[in-house]
């Protein structure tokens, strides 16, 4: 039987599935961390993490495991040494830099660029570049979470894929480093660094470093392939791979992912897009999301409630949810202001009323993503804790005017799992 291991990192803990050709789970692992801010300390953590998944494999399965790939959170960035060791604190994702720096980039990088934030990979090294001081001797390797990972197991520095290296600036269209990045680079920093080669995710890099392969008991054959991010391995654990196909995710924010045959990059409402096999994978992220719904209710309530909600009546209730003022997607104002009055005295009306004000939100991003020039929407897939409100899978339906459907596999270490079973995300690669 050939298996495939996917693993899924983040900033407090990790995940592990191991699936079949079919696509059957065979064994899920777990681990975690109570350290949950990046600090010099999270590499060692990270690799710890890495170690405590592949042990949890039952031994028999390890023997069958064909191909492993890593997901990690995007734009989280590490500089390292010639020998892969960590030389300062990684950046983490959401890690916010000079603002100034933004605007030095804006005036030579292509308008809509996703470098052009505070939190992308690329002002994260030119930060480093201006602010490591003294600079380690020697070469330094920029690395993002998940290449670091992968080179933990395959032993060859540098590799990254297209879809974590989207934020450093790698075109994703022409598949190179153009020269206004490189130019960015020299911009008198302390030192310069080694950029990582990018290849399309589910690449074949190497097999598996032989003493992990006796340490773990896999394969020496075992292929080590090139990554993904977190966001993206979700999307390809919902199994969508058409154009207008979509997939929303229901977590603490609300995130839409629609497939492309058009690329669709709009700075000013954080919209930017992933190649996808011969597609692109766009989107964009509100600020409202779960987190408002637990603001004011429990878990307990909020399935109390829901039930007894009729979501085929409409609601007056005329609602913006958010936690704090601003928000970027489908409306780009920083100020704007959070709309939750009036509040009903029945806590069944008042729910009524922000699921269905997410819902419209929901549907006015799909709608902008359109205009924009993206395919009209077919079918949304639901990832995270909200897939499990019929109630508010209903209310969705209603605006969305298009099949909801569960995910029917919601963990990004599932997607990432299907990444090194096919390879190239569509097409067969090998060594």
């Amino acid at each position: 039987m050939n298996l495939f291991l996917g693993i899924d990192f983040g900033t407090s803990g990790a995940r592990s599935v191991v699936i079949d050709t079919l696509g059957g789970v065979h064994a899920e692992g777990v681990c975690t961390w109570k350290e949950s801010l990046v600090t010099m300390e999270s590499p060692k953590l990270w690799k710890n993490g890495l170690f405590e998944l592949l042990n949890q494999i039952p031994k028999d399965l390890c023997s069958q495991i064909r191909s492993i790939a890593i997901n990690g959170t995007s734009a989280t960035v590490l500089l390292c040494d010639e020998m892969g060791n960590p030389v300062t604190a990684p950046l983490a994702y959401n890690h916010s830099c000079d603002q100034a720096i933004v605007e030095r980039l804006k005036a030579i990088a292509p308008p809509d660029n996703p470098v052009l934030s505070s939190t992308s990979s690329l002002v994260k090294l030119l930060w480093w570049q201006e602010n490591l001081t003294p600079p380690p001797p020697g070469k330094l390797y920029f690395l993002h979470q998940a290449d670091w990972l992968g080179f933990l197991l395959h032993d060859k520095l540098g590799i990254s894929d297209h879809h974590n290296s989207l934020k450093l600036g790698y075109d994703v269209v022409n598949l190179c480093y153009q020269s206004w990045l490189l130019e960015a680079i020299k911009w008198g920093g302390k030192f310069t660094p080694i950029l990582p080669k990018v290849l399309t995710p589910g690449t074949c890099i190497s097999p598996i470093n032989r003493q992990l392969s006796d340490r773990f008991r896999l394969r020496p054959d075992c292929i080590i392939r090139a990554g993904t991010t977190d966001s993206i391995a979700a999307f390809i654990a919902s199994g969508a791979s058409s154009p207008g196909e979509a997939v929303t995710s229901l977590g603490s924010t609300l995130v839409l992912k629609l497939l492309s045959p058009t690329a669709i990059n709009v700075a000013k409402y954080g919209i930017y897009s992933h190649r996808f096999g011969d597609l692109w994978l766009t989107g964009g992220a509100s600020n409202t999301g779960g987190a408002i719904l637990r603001h004011f209710f429990s878990d307990r309530q909020l399935e109390s409630l829901s039930r007894q909600i009729n979501p085929n009546t409409p609601t007056l209730l005329d609602y913006y949810p958010l936690l704090q003022p601003g928000d970027r997607f489908p409306i780009n104002d920083p100020n704007l202001l959070p709309r939750l009055e009036p509040r009903p005295s029945n806590d069944v009306e008042f729910l009524h009323g922000l699921l269905n004000a997410i819902a419209r939100i929901e549907s006015q991003g799909y709608q902008l993503l359109q205009n924009l020039g993206a395919s009209p929407l077919q079918r949304v897939y639901t990832a995270g804790g909200g897939a499990k409100n019929s109630t508010w899978t209903t209310i969705r339906h209603h605006h969305l005017r298009v099949p909801v459907l569960p995910s029917p596999h919601t963990q990004a270490a599932y997607g990432t799992a299907c990444l090194a079973m096919r390879g190239e995300l569509i097409k067969k690669s090998s060594c």
